[in-house]
């Protein structure tokens, strides 16, 4: 188990004897994601909310810098400026009352990909 797979499971964010990293990593964003559609809607904290896709994006970021993840370079690159852009808009959405959209257009493109709906 990777150190992503065990930081998403201690977070639950899934249970690792159970699922998949993918799979993991897929319920992770769908969690977050509903967060942040029921920020949108006032129904939630938008604070809250970006909190959460920040724990998340921070633990990918992670993962994603190691030499020994086995993601293409260019998918890794990809998914680090994601990353860089999700840090930088929650921050938005938490403290200047930016809308919480883009979050979740990202994550719905990316859990697009976990599912292989979309071309990586």
């Amino acid at each position: 188990m990777t150190a992503h797979q065990t930081g998403l499971a201690a977070r639950g964010f899934g249970s690792e004897q159970v699922r998949t990293a993918r799979g993991m990593e897929y319920d992770a964003f769908s969690r977050v994601t509903r967060q942040l559609q029921h920020a949108l809607s006032g129904q939630a904290s938008p604070a809250a909310a970006a909190g959460a896709n920040t724990r998340l994006w921070t633990i990918l970021a992670s993962d994603l810098a190691e030499e020994d993840n086995a993601l293409p370079t260019q998918l890794r690159a990809g998914l680090l400026s994601l990353a860089i852009f999700s840090l930088r808009h929650g921050r938005a959405v938490m403290t200047q009352g930016a809308s919480p959209q883009p979050l979740i257009d990202i994550n719905l493109h990316v859990m697009k990909g976990l599912r292989g709906e979309v071309a990586a």
